[in-house]
């Protein structure tokens, strides 16, 4: 054997010592592919958010592995998909997140304000800002005015409860300055300072906005970004000035109004949840004293939820202008997040994610984690982030305990991930997301084998809630 042969058969050893173990298929048909795009509960859009999957993919499990009044939990609720899913269908819905916005989102749709709530905060809203509107216009020109590269020109801070001081300050980024009609600012910068987020119907308020601060259409406050996500701060400088944007005059209350009749349009879920924030790594105390104040079971009989990706999304970076809004800063998120892991720090801080949940699950709890392979980051190979789920199971669940039941998959167009806007500028989403499903124990795992095949109702909302 040459030196030559003999260092290409240590290259294939090594390849296939590395490859990842073969794990069974579960025969779960994906029919959450099959459903329209904003099937379910009309809460689910409240705002876009990258890496969120469907709601009907929440349902398709929810309906298999739990029964109403079951604890639904999901550790990186984002957006709170499979909380608010859970909700509406009977079961208690808890979502945990470390990003200040995805916990905004989770909390507005699991405790949403009233029709009629939110209509009267609406109009004292309205009120207040015909009586100040003057000082605002007039703030607003001046921020215009100074919006270079180093703003000067104060404004007040975001309000975040009772207690914010009134003479916190800051000043605008000439990012956020620039993507506005100088009136829609002026609103916005009243009401950033009005609306309190510890409120149940201020936070709902909140949340709403968020959804339409900015995309492609006259329903958003601004059209320089699409919706999905903000686009870098320097290039929306750039091209304002490049293109000499001007943005449209929209008017944030009648803006805010259409979009709540939007989430309005149905009933709201009547089983409220529960919104916790917090590192998925310590979860487990948290939802169990969250539970037993309120009086309710305290263990999960169901886990649905998405762990980040492998270096694809910055959810303070490519939100930053929903941030600015809520008063937080993008870059404090992403640095608390700390999502920037390649393989092996990845599998560690999933063990200690589902080392914790395994004291709140009931013993024949299924746990069903979506993981999403990735090929590139910025172009260059990512090692060992394909066979991911596998690699999960391997060197994270198996060693706490946990038993597979199997990996379900769910093939995805690339047209249709949020992440192709980016080009090769991100890490690339595979095709392919698997889905991996566990049982906390032997009894977990035969009840999703024996669950798999159970049919599910696609008519929203299913028949054996609608008396509810």
């Amino acid at each position: 054997m040459t030196i030559d042969t003999r260092v290409a058969a240590a290259a294939q050893l090594a390849l296939d010592l590395d490859a990842p173990p073969v794990l069974p298929i579960l025969s779960i048909a994906p029919e959450w592919k099959d459903q329209a795009r904003l099937w379910g509960p009309a809460l689910h859009p409240m705002c876009s958010y990258l890496a969120s999957f469907p709601a009907a993919l929440a349902h398709a499990f929810v309906g298999r592995y739990s029964r109403r009044g079951d604890v639904v939990l999901d550790p990186f609720s984002g957006r709170g998909t499979t909380v608010l899913q859970a909700c509406a269908e009977g079961r208690i819905g808890v979502g945990n997140d470390l990003n200040p916005l995805a916990h905004l989102l989770t909390a507005s749709k699991v405790e949403p304000a009233t029709p009629a709530e939110a209509a009267t905060r609406l109009a004292a809203l309205r009120i207040g800002w015909a009586a100040s509107s003057a000082e605002w216009l007039t703030l607003a020109a001046a921020v215009l005015a100074d919006s270079g590269d180093a703003p000067t020109i104060p404004v007040p801070a975001a309000r975040q409860g009772a207690t914010t001081p009134t003479e916190r300050v800051e000043t605008v980024p000439p990012e956020v300055a620039v993507a506005f009609h100088p009136r829609t600012l002026a609103q916005l910068l009243y009401v950033r300072t009005a609306l309190r987020r510890d409120d149940r119907v201020d936070r709902f308020l909140a949340a709403a906005i968020t959804g339409i601060l900015h995309g492609k259409s006259a329903s958003y406050l601004s059209e320089l970004m699409p919706n999905t996500f903000s686009m870098a701060p320097r290039y929306v400088r750039d091209f304002a000035a490049r293109t000499a944007f001007a943005s449209p005059d929209r008017d944030v209350f009648g803006g805010l109004e259409k979009k709540l009749a939007r989430l309005h349009r149905e009933a709201l879920p009547r089983t409220p949840g529960i919104a916790l924030l917090g590192d998925a790594r310590d979860s487990a105390g948290r939802t169990r004293l969250a539970l037993r104040e309120r009086g309710l079971p305290e263990r999960a009989r169901l886990v649905v939820t998405s762990p980040p990706y492998l270096r694809v999304v910055k959810y303070g970076y490519y939100n930053w202008l929903r941030t600015w809004f809520l008063g937080e800063d993008a870059r404090a998120i992403d640095a608390a997040l700390d999502d920037a892991h390649h393989r092996e720090p990845y599998l560690v801080f999933l063990r200690e994610v589902l080392a914790d949940l395994r004291t709140i699950l009931a013993d024949d709890a299924v746990v069903v984690l979506v993981i999403g392979d990735v090929e590139t980051d910025r172009g260059r190979p990512l090692k060992g982030a394909v066979g991911l789920a596998e690699r999960v199971w391997e060197r994270a669940a198996e060693p706490e305990g946990y038993r597979l039941a199997g990996v379900a998959l769910d093939d995805v167009a690339a047209g249709r991930k949020m992440t192709k806007l980016w080009g090769t500028e991100a890490g690339q989403a595979t095709k392919t997301d698997r889905i991996l499903v566990l049982g906390a124990t032997e009894a977990g795992r035969r009840r999703a084998l024996a669950g798999a095949g159970t049919p599910i109702d696609w008519d929203w909302p299913p028949k054996g809630l609608r008396s509810i």
